[in-house]
């Protein structure tokens, strides 16, 4: 089956939605998403969205904070752009009404804005601890009143289509791309002028993420496959503060409440954040993520703890009563005893290399949001920059792809989805324990803390996975399990290839083999063809 639209976007959260109202006003535009259309990354956005949008703050001191965090490897002209944007991307979403938290009793609306690690003043909007499902819940219904849009649920991308890949001559484009239906196992052959990428991270390629199960790296591992340049994947974010509990797996603390007055201390109370870095527990993420780490690895703890115990319980049900009901339904009194937390994987601050307009280097290919890498975060992503960068570049990348493909259309014949002499899959325990493996040995060997070694150790074993996961993905019938195992074995080798190639510690790329700073800054840059089922 084949459909055609003018513009094809790949994800549902903050960017590719907000992509996809701009683009509606230009022709017929097409979201598909891989699950349901509120499930993204987005929707789990607890904390807000950075901006200056009080007289006490400043866009010369937001820039600072930023360029802080990223620990020398931001592109300063590309921190300013967006920053500078920023406000008039939040009245657009307040326009579309995204209803954020105001302060009490105070005049013309004024917001009440948070405050977290890294930032030098209050300038977080939040919606309660609930900010992505607020902005997710606004765009969605913008979407769904418009009338050039069409949102399929439960299509899994499989590929893009680029001329390349079909035979044709001349400078690589993207015109289409396959789409697996989960329902019935349907592929659709979907053309477009342009095709946006806006298909979130690579949580799960750890063990232990904030991320939710769609966060397996599809669209940077299909555009990799394309031919796309990916830059910077060895500095994945590790979320301080992941609730350590039993029965939950991957619920994020959010670092809202540190702004708000929490501080980590051990079982005995002690506050050793502050031996690590004279900011304590605000200082930013990479630094106390290790500073965690490394406490828990000397005393041999299973987690360390948060405590908001100085709030009352009025305070912490007014201002987080996300957090605070469900940490309740688990038997935790927030307000009366400290919150059990571990570092888990967060944010991939690499990503598709792109420039502020999400034009990559394959002609009618854009990426935003998590998928690509612009030099905002640098080697560190400053807290709440990610929803700032996702509503400021997806504007842009729509406004540039209406320029750019207006009078461009695809005279090619694209070729359906052949699936040959592939049979039903008949043992998915072969799936199911590669993914399993690689989760493991990401999380073991290329996680907060690494070496020459351990990478080594992850190349080579990533190299045989990769080779197994090839030979099932042509013998048999393509699945949604099998297709994320692609992708994650194919991102986490992305991540240790870009690892090794570092020679230094910086933000969050930390190794014991070269813990200082090169004088050298230059970005990991992996051009496509590099060779990773041959570790060296």
């Amino acid at each position: 089956m084949k459909k055609e639209y003018d513009y094809l976007v790949l994800g549902s959260g903050i960017a590719g939605l907000t992509c996809a109202l701009r683009l509606a006003e230009g022709g017929t535009v097409a979201v598909i998403t891989k699950k349901n259309k509120t499930e993204s990354n987005t929707n789990y956005a607890q904390g807000g969205i950075a901006c200056v949008t009080s007289e006490e703050d400043t866009f010369e001191m937001h820039v600072a904070d930023t360029l802080n965090a990223g620990d020398g490897l931001c592109k300063a002209s590309v921190v300013r752009d967006i920053i500078a944007d920023g406000p008039a991307r939040i009245q657009e979403l307040v326009d579309l009404g995204v209803r954020f938290t105001e302060r009490e009793n105070a005049r013309n609306g004024e917001y009440d804005l948070g405050k977290e690690g890294g930032h030098s003043k209050r300038r977080v909007l939040h919606a309660e601890d609930m900010t992505g499902r607020e902005i997710e819940r606004a765009l969605l219904q913008a979407i769904d009143d418009h009338s050039n849009i069409e949102v399929m649920e439960n299509q899994f991308a499989v590929d893009l289509i680029t001329t390349q890949k079909i035979g044709h001559k001349g400078a690589n484009r993207c015109i289409g791309a396959y789409g697996l239906n989960r329902e019935n196992g349907q592929v659709t052959t979907f053309s477009a002028r342009a095709i946006i990428l806006a298909t979130g991270g690579c949580g799960k390629c750890y063990q232990y993420t904030t991320n939710p199960d769609i966060a397996t790296g599809d669209g940077l591992a299909m555009a990799y496959r394309a031919g796309a340049e990916v830059a910077n994947m060895e500095f994945i974010q590790f979320h301080p503060t992941c609730l350590y509990h039993p029965f939950s797996k991957s619920f994020l603390i959010s670092e809202a409440l540190r702004g708000e007055g929490g501080i980590l201390v051990d079982a005995q109370g002690r506050e050793f954040v502050k031996e690590y870095d004279t900011r304590g527990s605000l200082a930013p993420r990479d630094i106390v993520a290790r500073a965690i780490d490394a406490e828990m690895k000397k005393t041999g703890v299973d987690c360390v703890f948060l405590d908001m115990t100085s709030k009352s319980e009025e305070f912490m049900k007014n201002r987080f009563p996300n957090i605070y009901e469900y940490c309740a339904k688990l038997g935790l009194k927030i307000d009366k005893e400290p919150i059990p937390v571990v570092p888990a994987a967060h944010y991939q601050c690499g990503g598709v290399l792109t420039d502020t307009s999400g034009v990559t280097n394959i002609q009618g290919l854009y990426a935003i949001g998590e998928v690509a890498c612009t030099g905002l975060h640098g080697a560190n992503r400053l807290a709440s920059n990610s929803l700032l960068e996702a509503v400021v570049i997806s504007k842009r990348a729509a406004e540039h792809c209406l320029s750019y493909s207006k009078d461009l259309k695809c005279e090619l014949e694209l070729p359906e989805w052949e699936t040959g002499d592939a049979h039903d899959p008949d043992e998915m325990v072969v799936v199911s324990h590669n993914w399993k493996e690689i989760r493991q040995l990401m999380w073991d060997y290329v996680g907060i803390v690494r070496t020459d070694k351990r990478l080594k150790r992850a190349a080579n074993r990533l190299a045989l996975l990769q080779q197994e996961i090839l030979e099932y993905y042509w013998d048999f019938k393509i699945t949604v399990d099998l297709l994320e195992l692609r992708n994650l074995s194919l991102v986490s080798s992305l991540i240790v290839e870009s690892a090794r190639q570092r020679r230094e510690s910086r933000g969050l790329h930390y190794t014991l083999d070269y813990s200082d700073k090169s004088e050298q800054i230059r970005d990991t840059v992996l051009e496509p063809g590099i060779n990773l089922l041959n570790a060296r």
